[in-house]
């Protein structure tokens, strides 16, 4: 077991990049789950999108069109689910299964013809003097854009829930869809959007994973990031800034237990392996008792009769 092989610097500059999916999928599933949506299907919508990115960064050789493409089919499947529970009033948590089990399905067969091909790669934002500092500038200044636009994007989704009027008014519909109908709210209207949003940042999030993390096409590869994800928002109490944190976590967690394995460290690999996931479920359990921040609507299904 060689410890000094693991650079500090690179470990740190790793968990943002592993953590960067993982954000992106949270804060869309937030913005689902504040409006009074339980979408189960975040794994589903991530598998489509890492296909459609990747598909299309290959064919285009452009991996902003591939970036681009992702949310578009995140978006697009997510509306399948807003459907399902938004119009035909199914059950939310079996039509997200339903979801997730067909995006497997479906992104398997779209992937077929694309196994062992490498996808046109993402240029990093290469500042010249601050990437330059020391310590600061690897781990700071040298990412790709997507990783800096997942950082803006829990911002921007933290100044929209506590400042914007649009903000206001989902929240409402999270916290009593029968109270913001009464207002005069399109409770559906509002449910469908914060939906659409979910998947495009869930798409996304599975694209980040198939042309810039891992840059390949691998049936699966999203291996449960959409669950943890899920579980990622109620870690957080439903606020930004903890999704962040937690997706940091995890992240963390994740990028030290490859190094550990790298450098062979007397722990069977698939305990290492396993460890991000175990971690995650005791944090569950540690944070279960606090429901503050759940909305009060959340999974209940709207009739517009009422």
């Amino acid at each position: 077991m060689d410890l000094s092989a693991i650079n500090p610097v690179l470990l740190i500059a790793s968990l943002m990049v592993a953590a960067t999916p993982l954000l992106l999928a949270a804060i869309g599933e937030l913005i689902v789950e504040r409006a009074g949506v339980l979408n189960l299907g975040v794994e589903g919508m991530m598998i489509i999108g890492a296909i459609a990115g990747f598909a299309i960064a290959v064919e285009s050789t452009s991996p902003i069109l591939g970036l681009l493409a992702a949310m578009v089919a995140g978006a697009v499947l997510s509306l399948l689910f807003a459907f399902l529970t938004q119009i035909a009033l199914a059950n939310q948590v079996a039509s997200g299964l339903a979801l997730t089990l067909f995006g497997l399905g479906l992104s398997a067969l779209m992937g077929q013809s694309y196994v062992g091909i490498k996808p046109p790669a993402m240029a990093k934002l290469d500042l010249p003097i601050l990437s330059d500092i020391p310590v600061l500038g690897p781990i700071l200044f040298g990412h790709d854009p997507v990783l800096y636009f997942g950082i803006a994007l829990t911002a921007a989704v933290w100044w929209f829930l506590k400042k914007s009027r649009a903000g206001l008014i989902l929240r409402a519909v999270g916290e009593s869809h029968d109270a913001a109908h009464a207002l005069g709210y399109n409770v559906i209207r509002v449910r469908i959007l914060a939906i659409m949003f979910g998947g495009a940042c869930a798409g996304l999030g599975g694209a980040y994973i198939s042309l810039i993390r891992v840059p390949q096409w691998t049936e699966g590869m999203t291996a449960g990031i959409g669950w943890i994800a899920l579980a990622l928002v109620v870690f957080a109490s439903w606020k930004p800034w903890r999704v962040l944190l937690g997706a940091y976590l995890f992240g963390g967690i994740n990028v030290l237990q490859l190094n550990l394995q790298a450098a062979g460290i007397a722990i069977p690999v698939e305990y290492l392996a396993m460890s991000p996931y175990l971690i995650t479920i005791l944090v569950l359990v540690i944070m279960s008792a606090d429901k503050s921040g759940a909305p009060a609507s959340l999974g209940r299904t709207f009739h517009t009769s009422q």
